[in-house]
């Protein structure tokens, strides 16, 4: 195939944008444009997030009826979801990066809806697994490429509500799910919380159909460059077209791109351990608050369930508050650096957080064991999952800045660790819990939190901008 200069050579047109306030840029789209497509990739992975946590109160008639005896193999008909979630945007966000973001993400919470569909009817704890795994699989692209999303849309200085928006629907999912499956699980069968969840999926795909746009500029380079062709008969062509490479080529840079960054990257891989070992947390307390309230507090499902929303306040307090605490601190930093926008000013707010995070866990933890009023260990939750959401915000915005138009990617390498984690640590927590009890076992994983954390958050303050330079993916934050 030939070369850019070859193709100017013989006569090909480049197609470029008119000049940098060109209205057709994603970042120059008007607000309520920029937000319609906020909005609908925030709803996806508000749903997609919640199948993972809406079987949560029924997991015991699920067992009875799959005829499930072993705890460990009944807490991963719940968590094998999240698993899925680990590998499906190794493929998602490379291919969004070569096909565009819109269609893989319509594409693919289509067969999530037809995989998370028929679990309803399965009957044996294999078909189980292997169907949750793979509505998993499917339904993560809307996680993994809403960050790339969120970083064509909005310039940095606009990213951090429509960061906090996007980052708490993750978080906000989840605590939802287990309502409404408390609800489900005692008045109706299991069987429904699937089909609720593909309902709820239904009403968001929809419409995504009309309101979700392309926001690659890649991608709507080479859409513009198609028109021209087909309108003028010309020959045109693109900076992104990746002429002189092979087809293949260009598809196997992409996939194993997440692959790479996690495994050359240190600011990735940083990232990656310390948001894997919150996101395990946050999954142990997903797993185990329903034997939490209906086994020590003997609780109906359909009340068991109400506790969540304990996570929920607590997500959403933290979220308004962080939002301007990141983009307040990040403006501040910036005009006393001389307008230089550096990404570690979005990490202020990480260490105390990580501090409050562990003390949530604490305060759960000791509630528990010495079976104080259910209000306490609500509390106790509440605030860690507060401090969680602010882990989160500050991680994606500090991702965005970082790996720019790579972003979908590295948080895709991120979710590897992220994910498996959320899978594997509820799959042991209750060993943990029947062994060292509510108290000990939280304070251990609160002080582990604290040992990942701090340092994290201290080794990349100090050492980003050196990072950032040596790596070919990073950009150029000198401005």
């Amino acid at each position: 195939m030939e070369d850019k200069s070859d193709s100017a050579a013989n006569g090909a047109e480049l197609v470029s944008w008119t000049s940098a306030e060109d209205p057709e840029i994603p970042k120059n789209w008007t607000k309520i444009r920029k937000w319609r497509t906020t909005v609908s990739i925030s709803g996806f992975v508000l749903i997609n997030t919640l199948s993972s946590t809406i079987i949560a109160p029924a997991l015991p008639y699920i067992a009875d009826t799959l005829q499930v005896t072993n705890a460990a193999e009944e807490t991963l008909l719940l968590s094998i979801f999240v698993l899925g979630f680990a590998f499906g945007p190794l493929l998602a966000c490379p291919l969004s990066e070569i096909h565009g973001r819109r269609i893989i993400i319509l594409l693919w919470n289509l067969l999530y809806l037809i995989f998370n569909t028929i679990c309803g009817p399965v009957n044996s704890a294999s078909g189980m697994l292997i169907l949750r795994f793979l509505a998993g699989f499917f339904c993560s692209a809307s996680q993994g490429i809403g960050t790339g999303i969120i970083s064509d849309l909005f310039t940095r200085e606009e990213r951090g509500r429509a960061v906090a928006i996007y980052s708490i629907m993750p978080l906000i999912g989840p605590v939802i799910g287990p309502v409404v499956g408390g609800v489900i699980a005692q008045y109706t069968t299991w069987r429904w919380a699937f089909y609720s969840a593909s309902l709820m999926d239904v009403l968001i795909l929809v419409p995504s159909f009309f309101t979700l746009e392309e926001t690659y500029e890649p991608v709507l380079l080479r859409t513009k460059k198609r028109h021209l062709n087909k309108q003028t008969g010309g020959q045109y062509y693109t900076v992104h077209d990746h002429l002189g490479q092979a087809r293949s080529q260009v598809y196997s840079a992409a996939l194993i791109r997440p692959l790479k960054l996690l495994g050359t990257q240190p600011i990735v891989q940083a990232m990656a351990i310390y948001n894997a070992f919150l996101y395990g947390l946050i999954y142990i307390l997903y797993a185990n608050f329903p034997a939490l309230w209906m086994n020590v507090y003997h609780q109906r499902p359909s009340i068991s369930g109400l506790n969540y929303l304990s996570l929920f306040v607590g997500s959403v307090f933290a979220a308004e508050l962080c939002t301007r605490a990141i983009d307040h601190i990040q403006k501040s930093l910036s005009v006393k650096h001389g307008g230089l926008h550096l990404p570690e000013f979005r990490m202020p707010v990480m260490p105390p957080a990580t501090i409050i995070l562990a003390a949530g866990m604490f305060i759960y933890g000791w509630s528990a064991e010495f079976h104080t009023h259910w209000i306490i260990p609500n509390i106790g939750a509440a605030i860690f999952m507060g401090a969680a959401m602010t882990c989160a915000i500050a991680v994606n915005t500090y991702m965005i800045d970082t790996y720019g138009k790579y972003a979908a990617s590295a948080l895709a390498a991120i979710s590897i660790l992220r994910q498996i984690f959320g899978c594997v640590f509820p799959v042991f927590a209750p060993y943990i819990y029947s062994d060292l009890g509510y108290g000990w076992g939280s304070s251990i994983l609160g002080f582990i939190a604290l040992g990942i954390g701090l340092p994290t958050v201290v080794l990349l303050w100090r050492f980003g901008k050196a990072l950032r330079k040596r790596s070919p993916y990073a950009v150029d934050s000198t401005t």
